[in-house]
């Protein structure tokens, strides 16, 4: 699980208003440095540039794509597309991956790309003293072996058709041996970009690289400077002295941008499936009637409005709408508080008090203030904790002493974790973990999708938790600037189609 914390908002939009009269609104085009460069805004620092080493998101937003590529990558849609690997197959049995390595490719210091730097890479990244974060993307590899210079075999101790999926993670780039002990502060990747110059506390910077094996990007050059206040964010938007904030931390000022024909205001979807999670083994909690009760008990649209000034999806199971899978199953539990008290009244549990454990980002805290009281109306109170992070882990995480919570799990399509035993949910369910089976020994992406489908629809029909909304992508830019995405099914700032179109 991967928590992202929310970035510090203003005590009002009238604050931002007052910064709008100083910098001048519905002015003249922000200027731009030049027509091949662009400035991007980011809330958090990276705290390394290397990728394989890091759990932070902002490493990825800055890298990933850019800089350092992996065999696979995900699209902006969500889909595994090739990477160094041009394609791949898959053994009968499904124990064997073996990827075509594209040729011509070369590390940004001019040194060659073949099938031993992927053998050097998965086995630094899964082995017993590595760094990485993500080392259970590599747990299921038995072997790395290079069969020539551009085909590399991958053996499995079981079948995984997740592969391809885990192989296009941040965590799973490839790099050089000669390089990859310095990559934190002087990255060599193999992407379209290559790294020139990190100033702690304020910027990354990033240049074209020209001998890149795949298209040229439009943009020269790129500048990632770091704005953690939401005031100064929203300044240096408006008196253009960036060109782009894909991840905006102030969305009560996003009206003013959308009013403003200099900017183009981006909304849509993370991997964040914001959910009121039900612990499943805790007293009435246990009878799935009381579950879908408190489900039908809450209004989507209220809370989206109420918690997140209206950015975000509403979603009916554990998945990103973005994502080419996904089924819509908010119509299986919608808002209806009279369906809600005729459940109870059937479960016969009698007067509910439901303890409310909240930890400490605005879309929990107020969220859950909202939730409580759609739940009261249905006949539900809850006492209410507000939990610091190091408690929430502790105590709902990894304790599992909780009725209720409201978390959004950022980690991409992490829908397994219904199927893991003394997971927080405490769901237990043999069919469910038939799916995921089932899921991992499939590698036809026709077949995945339809048991995609199957686990969605499973834990939407439990009733394991209240599904409320995907966490919002709210970024702006430039009104000049095409080709920034507008999901983000991972985290990244992939800037390889993005260009000034006037």
């Amino acid at each position: 699980m991967r928590i992202r914390l929310s970035p510090p908002r203003p005590a009002a939009a009238t604050a931002a208003v007052a910064l709008a009269a100083l910098v001048g609104l519905f002015g003249a085009a922000p200027a731009r440095a030049q027509d091949d460069a662009i400035r991007l805004g980011m809330v958090l620092e990276p705290p390394t540039l290397d990728p394989t080493a890091s759990a932070a998101a902002a490493v990825d937003e800055v890298v990933y794509a850019n800089l350092f590529e992996g065999l696979t990558r995900i699209g902006p849609d969500g889909a595994v597309l090739p990477g160094l690997a041009s394609a791949w197959e898959v053994s009968a049995d499904g124990l064997t991956y073996r990827f075509t390595l594209r040729e011509g490719v070369t590390f940004h210091d001019g040194t060659g790309f073949d099938a031993q730097d992927v053998v050097f890479s998965l086995n630094r990244a899964r082995a017993e003293d590595s760094l990485n974060a993500q080392k259970t993307l590599f747990a299921g590899i038995d072997s790395v072996t290079a069969e020539g210079p551009t085909s590399v075999a991958i053996t499995l101790t079981a079948p995984d058709g997740n592969l391809p999926f885990n192989l296009a993670w941040g965590d799973a780039v490839i790099v050089a041996p000669e390089t990859a002990d310095t990559n934190a502060t002087a990255p060599v990747g193999t992407g379209p970009f290559r790294f020139v110059d990190r100033v702690e506390g304020d910027r990354v910077e990033l240049a074209r690289y020209d001998s890149y094996w795949g298209p040229a990007p439009a943009l020269a050059r790129a500048t990632f400077r770091f704005v953690s206040d939401p005031n100064a964010a929203y300044a240096a938007m408006m008196a253009g002295d960036l060109d782009a904030f894909p991840n905006f931390p102030a969305p009560e000022t996003l009206a003013q941008f959308e009013a403003d024909p200099r900017f183009n205001v981006i909304v849509g979807t993370t991997e964040g499936e914001t959910l009121l999670a039900m612990n499943n083994q805790s007293g009435p909690l246990a009878e799935p009637k009381v579950r879908e009760a408190i489900a039908r008990a809450l209004n989507r649209a209220d809370i989206i409005d109420g918690a997140m000034f209206g950015y975000g999806t509403p979603i009916g199971s554990h998945f990103a709408p973005h994502h080419p899978a996904y089924v819509d199953l908010t119509g299986l539990t919608p808002y209806d508080p009279d369906a809600a008290r005729a459940l109870l009244q059937v479960a016969g549990t009698g007067p509910l008090t439901l303890r409310l454990m909240l930890p400490p980002p605005t879309y929990a805290r107020r969220g859950g203030e909202i939730i409580a009281a759609q739940l009261r109306e249905v006949g539900i109170e809850t006492e209410i904790t507000n939990l610091e992070w190091a408690q929430w882990l502790e105590q709902v995480f990894k304790g599992h002493d909780y009725d209720l919570t409201v978390i959004s799990h950022t980690e991409p399509m992490d829908i397994g974790i219904y199927g893991r035993e003394d997971y927080y949910f405490g769901y237990d369910s043999p069919e469910f973990r038939r799916i995921m089976t089932d899921l991992a020994a499939t590698a036809d992406p026709d077949a995945r999708a339809a048991l995609m489908g199957q686990a969605q629809r499973r834990i939407a029909e439990d009733h394991v938790n209240a599904w409320l909304f995907q966490l919002a992508k709210t970024g702006v830019a430039d009104a000049r600037l095409d080709g920034l995405w507008q999901n983000a099914p991972t985290q990244a700032n992939d800037l390889t189609a993005v260009r000034w179109t006037r």
